[in-house]
């Protein structure tokens, strides 16, 4: 399949301090699971570390750290299905070959890797030349099947370019792998498999089961091996050799001067969660007996991921384009439509590493809203993992002493709450007591994305039952958490975290938590109305089912109702203050500190490893104020406040986003995102650096390693929703689409593709001067348009050329 322009990432020459910030970028998946880039050559060491990862597949270990016993649970790393090495037979002088050819080979001539967006494939070159003079080039083409889940593969083509004689090739499966790839994670136990037992099925089949040790997964992977010579030679020899946790095919394989050998590899893996299966070790056999050769699947396999490109349309020239679809891509392939079939939710870092532990956090709130708009059932899929999680925030609730649901910071397999207790400094090799499960405001950021998806669908029936249910639960803690202040008469939130993350105590406080943080105040109170509204909007007999089932009384929604205008928004000199007392903290020396360490995005590691603590000073990680104005479009914002009683123009909104920007170290890839975000509106020609830095976030690795240990997806989506909804005030409510551009001039044409109600393939196309929005032909309504300064009506088969202001 042709390459097109702007559709590829390729990096020339080995380079090994590269190599994991390459695998992790160059990551294939499907949703259902994905593999690093990693080069089959090798099993692992300092510049590789292959990983393969399903979503949902969790196991929890204990570890002693300091003394303490520790419990993680941890996105496990899967038995690694890569392996294919390869030697010339006889070296010089008839010796028998004993060097299997590696990238690190010193006879290692040329080297490339390609990651093919449109299609979906990664393909590698390598040249090698040995004593000899002898030289074989090798060309790999891999893929993590699109359109079967459970389905991957690898072709290997040989050609000696310049001799006669065998290659040995060795294809196999490996279980003797751990969680091992973050480095600040390595004194914690991390052998999640065992049970491992190998084998063979069939001359060609190799087969390897085992299970999580503690959630007790049982995983099943097989492959198929078969090579390919020179038309009229004979068959390839092979032999099984199998280990204590390994498994492998041994291949001899004839070559020739201008007569290419192709070696295929096919593998399917199957686990104990998959639906419709009996065994998945049996499961696994079956598929990879019954798979199509290569090319055959490579046909298949283009062919799904053209259909995700046509329902993501996205158009953006130049560089900028490439880095957002290469951002789509990676979302897709964590967060497919095969996502939609299973019980999982947004994974922080993708299914590309082991960074997070492969926890579910906010980050859906940056995934869901550009989802809801291209692959509705995967945002209901990821909101009904929330659902069925809501129980387990209902107890959680209760046992701090609340009513009502209280999401974890961090989730994974069932709800509970998995953020660590202690955290790591590599800088001062301490570990820190972790207060993060304090961000209670993960609660809003659930409600935030049911309210987003109902209103892009119109999907009454999720928002009048499983919505509705976790929404009232949602409202239900924050009502309760909230404290009736009579001196102040307001409502106050005590003892929070807010998004910043630095910030986690009181200079000097015997206790962790703040109080009043501005973002989890008015959060809630919005949380509170919106849930008011969705009660209000049920029909008759599921509105009183609701009441019943909840206890949810009168006296109840009055109180909500109460504590959605009367929450305390602290200010300090005339801007909303991150949280009460927040303007009394001493100022930062912010140029000594940029002077003495360069970069400072880790502001708290930093000032804890000079015996300070960051709590002191004014000085956020990332934007946390500021998020109101991501999440809430100006005028929307302003309503909210004056609603609490408070009054938001321009001008102090302007002036809490500088007080703000002069304050932060933006020590999130978040960070950039919103700030780019917010100053597209409030100082816009200040935006665009702030939204190069998170387009290139991953890409230049901007935080300094840490995307090899997994990617941004809540970075990644975020970047395709600033250009879909960010840059276009794209708003879904009201029935009504409702636009109020902001072009930037480095952003300022490009059109994309978007879902709306039942409408499938909207466009909308910006250019300097005009927005011209296209609705394709169809029975359905016509689409209501609501802009700044009139309405439009665009009928299915129709679009309509709107004049913008040229600034």
């Amino acid at each position: 399949m042709a390459d097109p322009e702007g559709f590829s990432f390729s990096y020339i020459g080995w380079d090994p301090a590269e190599e994991r910030l390459r695998e992790s970028l160059c990551t294939l998946g499907n949703g259902y699971f994905a593999t690093r880039g990693a080069a089959t050559e090798v099993t692992g060491g300092a510049a590789h570390y292959p990983g393969t990862y399903a979503a949902g597949c969790y196991n929890r270990l204990v570890s002693v750290v300091d003394g303490h016993r520790v419990e993680n649970e941890d996105l496990v790393n899967l038995p690694n299905w890569l392996p294919l090495r390869y030697r010339i037979a006889v070296e010089p002088g008839g010796r028998p070959g004993t060097r299997w050819l590696t990238p690190e080979d010193p006879g290692l001539v040329a080297y490339r890797q390609t990651l093919d967006l449109r299609g979906g494939t990664l393909t590698r070159w390598l040249r090698f030349t040995d004593r000899a003079g002898r030289h074989l080039g090798v060309e790999q083409t891999r893929l993590v099947h699109m359109g079967d889940p459970h389905l991957a593969a690898v072709r290997t083509t040989f050609t000696a370019e310049d001799f006669s004689g065998t290659l040995e090739v060795e294809s196999g499966l490996d279980g003797r792998v751990d969680n091992s790839g973050v480095a600040r994670y390595r004194e914690l136990a991390g052998h999640h498999l065992g049970q491992v037992r190998v084998g063979t099925e069939a001359p060609d089949i190799l087969r390897l089961r085992c299970a999580t040790v503690t959630s007790g997964i049982r995983i099943a992977l097989a492959a198929r091996t078969q090579a390919h010579a020179a038309e009229g030679t004979a068959p390839v020899p092979m032999r099984a050799r199998l280990g204590e946790r390994t498994a492998a095919h041994r291949l001899t394989v004839p070559v020739a001067p201008g007569a290419p050998v192709t070696v295929d590899k096919v593998v399917a893996l199957h686990t104990s969660r998959d639906p419709a299966i009996n065994d998945p070790q049996g499961a696994a056999v079956e598929a990879v007996a019954q798979a199509p050769g290569f090319p055959a699947l490579l046909a298949a396999h283009h062919s799904a991921w053209r259909q995700l490109w046509r329902r993501a349309d996205l158009d953006v020239p130049g560089e900028p384009g490439r880095i957002l679809r290469l951002h789509l891509f990676h979302v897709l392939q964590t967060l497919s439509p095969h996502t939609a079939e299973l019980d999982v939710g947004v994974p922080a870092r993708g299914l590309h590493g082991e960074a997070y532990r492969g926890h579910v956090f906010w980050d859906e709130l940056f995934v869901l809203p550009y989802l809801n708009l291209h692959f509705p059932e995967v945002s209901r899929a990821l909101l009904t993992y929330r659902h069925r999680r809501l129980p387990q925030a209902c107890r959680a609730a209760r046992a701090a002493g609340y009513a009502g649901a209280m999401y974890p910071w961090q989730s994974g397999s069932d709800g509970r709450e998995e953020t660590q207790t202690l955290h790591l400094n590599p800088r001062s090799g301490r570990w820190l007591a972790d207060h993060s499960r304090l961000q209670s405001h993960v609660g809003s950021a659930v409600a935030y994305n049911i309210w987003q998806y109902g209103q892009a669908t119109g999907d009454s029936e999720f928002m009048h039952t499983k919505g509705v249910e976790t929404m009232a639960q949602i409202a239900r803690f924050w009502s309760h958490r909230a404290e009736y202040d009579p001196v102040l008469e307001r409502y106050r939130i005590r003892g929070v975290v807010g998004p910043d993350e630095y910030h986690d105590a009181y200079p000097g406080a015997p206790a962790p938590g703040l109080d009043d943080n501005a973002y989890t105040n008015v959060t809630a109170a919005w949380v509170l109305a919106r849930a008011l509204d969705l009660i209000a909007a049920l029909p008759a007999p599921r509105h009183a089912e609701l009441r019943e089932r909840l206890g949810l009384g009168e006296e109840e929604t009055d109180r909500w109702q109460d504590v959605s205008r009367r929450m305390r928004v602290p200010f300090h000199r005339g801007v909303v203050s991150q949280f009460d007392g927040y303007g009394d903290l001493a100022e930062l020396d912010w140029e000594r500190y940029r002077a003495t360490y360069g970069d400072i995005r880790r502001l708290d590691r930093i000032l804890e490893a000079e015996g300070d603590t960051v709590n002191r000073y004014q000085a956020s990680k990332q934007a946390d104020v500021l998020m109101l104005g991501y999440l809430f479009s100006p005028a929307e914002l302003s309503g909210l406040l004056h609603r609490l009683g408070h009054r938001l123009d321009d001008d102090t909104w302007r002036a809490t986003v500088d007080y703000y920007l002069r304050r932060t170290s933006h020590g999130s890839t978040l960070s950039g995102l919103v700030h780019g975000w917010v100053l597209a509106r409030a100082r816009r020609a200040e935006a665009w650096a702030y939204c190069h830095e998170a387009l290139t976030g991953d890409v230049a690795d901007v935080q300094g390693g840490t995307t090899a240990e997994g990617i941004h997806l809540g970075a990644m989506a975020g970047t395709l929703d600033l250009v879909q909804r960010g840059l276009t005030g794209l708003e879904t409510r009201g029935e009504a689409l409702w636009l109020d551009p902001a072009p930037l001039p480095e952003l300022s044409e490009y059109g994309f593709s978007l879902r709306y109600r039942g409408h499938w393939g909207i466009t909308v196309r910006m250019k300097p001067g005009q927005m011209l929005i296209s609705v394709p032909a169809s029975d359905e309504a016509p689409v209501h348009v609501v802009l700044p300064d009139r309405e439009l009506i665009v009928p299915p088969g129709d679009e309509r050329l709107v004049p913008l202001p040229v600034t």
